[in-house]
């Protein structure tokens, strides 16, 4: 019997299997020589934008009046995520997280900081679905983020970031963490519409009768992408609800409001998600009666035509035997009044199925 070759995913977790908790093991595919730091410190008059070179560098904005985000690019740098850790104080634990990019969205409270595990979701140039796993630690006046690789959704919080658009400069690192994670569910909505227009796109074919063969294989894929997507997005419905309930000192009242608002954002994404599964299933279902339904056609043209030629074969059969004294054979045009009988004989049975609306 032929083996099958295990999967990724348990291809991870066997990684873990028997380590001590809190050793840092990078799950995911995506290896990097270099790892890539970017640091905004900023406050409502100034905002100071660096590339660090060095490790080090980060430790220097732990405790200055200003906000900072340092956004870090490559988890397998696993020695330069561990100092990171050292110097802003995060659990080894977290740090195990934040490295296991199969971590289920979820957030932990410490009493100096906030821990949240996200998904980023996009499409790649072949429209398949990549699940890029995002943490960050929220402190007094920092916002770390870890990411795979670089490429992310924050183009637009860093452009608000250097040109003090909005009241993100005016307010404290919990308003940044609402921005880095609103961005994050908004661009769920463009997958939500993307994967809309892949089943709309399939239901019309279905519907109009195009389908292609492999189309059973495309709603299958699509199946198997929903659940991707709701995996990584309904667990954070729970995170964002435990922040709006938790109280905790790092998350101010104010910003509470902003809060609520992504929260209702998940919601609509979570509805939309529900609905598109439905519809998968309801395609499963529609493609199995489209070829039900071309069975059938064929299985009447061919009941029809079986129809029309077992009297034709009755009367061939008859005549068709050896016996010597069949009055008819001595008939002159016996065999043109056979034929004749026939032909009318088929043309009344098309007539009748005709009435009877089976052609």
């Amino acid at each position: 019997m032929k083996k099958r070759r295990p999967k990724k995913r348990t291809e991870n977790y066997k990684k873990h299997a028997g380590q001590v908790p809190g050793t840092l093991i990078y799950t995911g595919d995506k290896s990097h020589k270099n790892i890539k730091i970017e640091s905004f410190d900023y406050n409502k008059d100034f905002i100071s934008e660096k590339l660090l070179t060095n490790i080090e560098d980060a430790k220097s904005f732990k405790d200055t009046d200003s906000v900072t985000w340092i956004n870090i690019d490559g988890l397998s740098s696993i020695k330069e995520i561990e100092h990171i850790g050292l110097q802003y104080n995060l659990h080894p634990l977290v740090l195990e997280d934040i490295v296991n990019t199969t971590q289920r969205p979820k957030i932990d409270e410490y009493d100096d900081y906030l821990f949240l595990v996200l998904k980023m979701l996009y499409y790649d140039a072949d429209e398949n679905i990549v699940i890029e796993q995002v943490s960050f630690a929220l402190g007094k006046n920092y916002v770390l983020s870890f990411q795979e690789s670089e490429g992310d959704v924050f183009d637009a919080i860093r452009e608000r970031l250097r040109t003090g658009n909005g009241r993100i400069r005016g307010l404290k690192s919990d308003y940044l963490l609402y921005a880095l994670i609103d961005a994050v569910v908004d661009n769920y909505f463009s997958i939500i519409e993307t994967l809309g227009n892949k089943i709309e796109d399939l239901e019309t074919d279905l519907f109009e009768g195009h389908a292609r063969d492999n189309i059973s294989i495309e709603v299958q894929q699509l199946k198997r992408e929903i659940l991707k997507v709701r995996r990584a997005i309904f667990p954070l419905r729970e995170i964002i609800n435990r922040i709006d309930k938790g109280e905790h000192p790092l998350v101010y009242k104010r910003t509470l409001t902003y809060y609520r608002d992504i929260y209702d954002h998940l919601i609509q994404v979570s509805e939309n998600i529900d609905i598109y599964r439905e519809m998968i299933w309801s395609l499963m279902d529609m493609y199995m009666t489209t070829i039900s339904n071309k069975m059938n056609e064929v299985m009447k043209v061919l009941t029809i035509m079986s129809s029309i030629f077992i009297p034709l074969t009755f009367l061939a059969g008859i005549y068709g035997m050896n016996f010597e004294y069949i009055p008819e054979l001595k008939y002159r045009y016996g065999y043109f009044v056979l034929i004749g009988i026939m032909f009318l004989m088929f043309l009344g049975l098309l007539y009748y199925f005709k009435r009877k609306k089976w052609l």
